[in-house]
């Protein structure tokens, strides 16, 4: 348990506490002896600023028939490719964004432990070419929008880069994960279009079975796709462009639950960046295939999601300007106060927020 005074919000434009280690899920929770929706799920609710504790199991008792849920499909390729520097030091490359089959942003990390665990951001020269092995090898072209940690590359693989991926590539693979976990680890039930670099992970706790009780309850759920790139653990910072693609038929389904009533519910900071880039200021979604670089910021705010469905973020991490946008800042700091105290579990493996 946690006490309240673990959490010290500052009234710095992003939300900032301390995040105990031990509040970073390490595996699975299947590993944990509990099935993908067992897992623990806090109800924030904004008309009252009422919190409940629950378990992602129940979550058709908190919504409504006519309500929608709005799902991405897009499913995590393994992202995590082992490369060498002309110099023959070793490193890690994590593939973020396709722009053509051999063309991508890629991300380079120096190993600070075992390969692709513990790695850390590349801060020496940029060599020009890495190499793959088996003739294999990466060309970097240039600085990505100017960033310095992202950048342009050409693979030079001989064949598709997801079938080459397919032999060669692992998922990425974060320090506080503490053994390798297979790609299914890292896939949600409903995932069908490869191409995000880390999983839109707000979609794990869902089950066939418990898709089959929304549904049977009233509840639509619709899909789009939004290929997730390379977080900044490092430094926070704000999401890159994506590629994305919000269907006609979704568009029409998310009108038609609002102009019924119902709420739009986004599972996932991907699935509110896909909605609000495909909505006119008056809330209208429209179908959009192609790129996105809105960020939302409690001052853009929002104009079509009414509820979301997310995991818990890291200190000052930039979606919890999204987060603020929704929920409001009293209800954000009650809700991870609360997260805090009750020992709600970080990241991918970890527990779920519903703000409503």
């Amino acid at each position: 348990m946690k006490t309240l005074e673990r959490f010290e919000p500052t009234r710095s434009h992003r939300l900032a506490f301390h995040l105990p280690p031990e509040l970073e899920a390490s595996e699975p929770p299947e590993a944990r002896g509990l099935t993908r929706d067992s897992v623990r799920m806090m109800v924030a609710e904004r008309p009252t600023n009422q919190l409940t504790n629950s378990t992602f199991v129940r979550l058709p008792t908190f919504l409504d028939p006519g309500d929608l849920i709005v799902i991405n499909t897009s499913a995590v390729i393994p992202a995590a490719v082992p490369a060498k520097a002309p110099d023959g030091r070793p490193l890690v490359v994590h593939l973020s964004t396709q722009f053509a089959d051999d063309v991508w942003v890629i991300e380079l990390r120096s190993l600070t432990g075992e390969a692709d665990h513990g790695t850390a951001r590349w801060t020496d020269e940029v060599p020009d070419r890495l190499d793959l092995g088996d003739g294999a090898a990466i060309e970097l072209l240039e600085p990505y929008l100017g960033s310095r940690r992202l950048w342009k590359a050409r693979l030079v693989l001989g064949q598709p880069a997801l079938s080459w991926l397919a032999v060669h590539g692992r998922p990425i693979r974060y320090a506080y994960v503490d053994r390798p976990q297979p790609l299914s680890a890292y896939q949600n039930v409903y995932a069908t279009e490869p191409g995000s670099a880390e999983m839109p992970s707000a979609g794990r706790p869902f089950t066939t079975d418990l898709i089959t009780r929304l549904v049977a309850k009233g509840i639509d759920v619709a899909p789009l796709v939004l290929h997730t790139g390379v977080a900044s653990l490092e430094s926070n910072e704000t999401p890159y462009p994506e590629r994305m693609r919000v269907p006609d038929s979704t568009a029409a389904r998310v009108n038609a639950a609002k102009a019924a009533g119902g709420r739009v519910v986004a599972v996932g900071t991907t699935v509110v960046r896909a909605l609000e880039s495909a909505a006119d200021p008056d809330g209208h979604v429209r179908g959009l295939d192609g790129w996105t670089d809105l960020i939302i910021t409690p001052e853009r705010g929002v104009h079509v999601v009414d509820g979301l469905i997310t995991g818990w973020h890291e200190p000052e991490a930039s979606h919890l300007l999204m987060l603020e946008a929704i929920a409001g800042r009293e209800l954000l700091e009650l809700s991870y106060a609360e997260s805090l105290r009750e020992g709600y579990l970080w990241h991918e493996f970890g527990d779920i927020h519903l703000i409503l």
